[in-house]
């Protein structure tokens, strides 16, 4: 199969939702299809999103998309994000009567009234009910984010998992990281919506160990001089400094899932989180880790964990089996028997 993924989140940006992407279609042409990512660095005119210069929104992308997803023919859509490229490329379909797929990978309406309080939440949840209402299936990692949906009134919610390299993400490849132990680490993004004075609040022995980059990262430095920042880290390096953490502490109440969370456990590192939507569904509570309202009694409860055990858990996520999952839902452009192929 002839398969586009239009997605307004690709490389070079840092987040979950890349990485999610470019395994799932590294994946798909190994079982065989052709997949072509349609994102902002296909030619488009972009401008920096405000507060997150690195993320660059297509202007005006209608016709440009529409001429490159014409002359790549898909058999399969699959839009991946709400930004201009998602709105360009549903209307595309909507104006040509092709069916396609949706995926929710972020907590929009959680998000977008952290950052403007004016904003009700329920505005962005009428908003997103209607750019995936019209998709064949929307696709989401968990099943607490699909019960959250489905009772805002989406339809045709679906479960698309996650998975983790076991092979990079290792305990084998802890190193001594200098650090006063207990090292409490944190991976991911620096900006509002993940929470991070939560945890560089706390009161805890030891060191704080921030990983990552964004646009909190001056005010986080600033406010918090004890903690530890190191940037962004990729590949071996960012599994030599995971694997050699105490506990991985993950502060956030608006993420979907959190594909740090599996990247930490199969490094061994237990996870103290917020009982919350993501944590609820990637952490099992005493095993791989501990998730209270009260964040340092998670963290001093995770500490004591096993991390063999932290490390199992983590191995039953794999992304062949996310990728079929992807796979199975995708749908046929046109039905049969209709005008030939898009």
């Amino acid at each position: 199969m002839k398969i586009a993924v239009c997605t307004d989140a690709w490389s070079p940006q840092v987040n979950g939702v890349v990485t999610t992407l470019t395994r799932t279609r590294e994946l798909l042409e190994q079982f065989g299809h052709e997949v072509a990512v349609f994102s902002p660095d296909c030619g488009f005119l972009t401008v920096p999103l405000p507060s997150y210069p690195e993320i660059r929104l297509p202007l005006f992308p209608s016709r440009r998309l529409s001429r490159l997803l014409e002359a790549f023919a898909p058999d399969c859509v699959h839009i991946a994000t709400e930004g201009t490229l998602g709105l360009a490329a549903r209307a595309w379909c909507r104006r040509n009567g092709l069916r396609f797929t949706t995926s929710y990978h972020t907590q929009f309406p959680e998000f977008v009234h952290q950052r403007f309080p004016f904003i009700p939440a329920a505005a962005v949840y009428r908003m997103l009910r209607w750019f995936h209402d019209e998709a064949s299936a929307t696709l989401v990692a968990t099943p607490q984010v699909r019960a959250e949906l489905t009772a805002h009134g989406f339809r045709h919610v679906v479960m698309w998992g996650r998975g983790v390299d076991t092979v990079l993400f290792d305990p084998a490849k802890a190193e001594a990281s200098g650090l006063p132990g207990p090292v409490w680490v944190y991976v991911g993004r620096l900006a509002v919506e993940k929470n991070l004075p939560a945890f560089l609040a706390l009161e805890l022995p030891g060191s704080k160990l921030v990983i990552g980059d964004g646009p909190a990262r001056r005010e986080l430095e600033r406010r918090f001089p004890d903690a530890h920042f190191t940037g962004y880290r990729f590949g071996e390096a960012l599994a030599s400094l995971l694997a050699s953490g105490d506990v991985f502490v993950f502060p956030s109440r608006s993420d979907t899932f959190g594909l740090v969370m599996l990247e930490a456990m199969a490094s061994g590192l237990p996870v103290a989180a917020y009982p919350v939507t993501g944590p609820v569904d990637v952490v099992q509570e005493g095993l791989s880790g501990c998730l209270r309202e009260d964040l340092r009694d998670a963290c001093m409860a995770a500490i004591s964990l096993d991390r063999g055990k932290v490390r199992a858990a983590a191995l039953a996520c794999s992304w062949e089996k996310a990728a079929r999952q992807f796979e199975s839902h995708l749908v046929p452009c046109r039905v049969a028997g209709t005008l030939e192929r898009c």
